[in-house]
């Protein structure tokens, strides 16, 4: 797994977990942990997890990813 694809996940995962916390507990993990949601670092963080999602779902589709059953391969003569 590249580097880039690990991160974001790594991200998506904890704005996945956050949103789940909003949702069920209407706690936000994030703004609590940095000093509520319009702190600067707060802001910074939701701002890397949204584009954190973009970069995940564009690495996710890359043509350069053929799944191994449509691959050819050279038959031996």
């Amino acid at each position: 797994m590249r580097p880039l694809h690990l991160t974001a996940l790594i991200l998506v995962v904890i704005g996945a977990l956050n949103w789940g916390l909003v949702g069920l507990a209407q706690f936000d993990l994030v703004a609590a942990i940095f000093g509520g949601p319009d702190a600067a670092l707060a802001r910074i963080v939701y701002i890397l997890v949204g584009v954190a999602g973009v970069v995940l779902a564009a690495t996710s589709f890359a043509s350069d990813r053929v799944p191994e059953a449509t691959r050819t391969t050279a038959v031996p003569r």
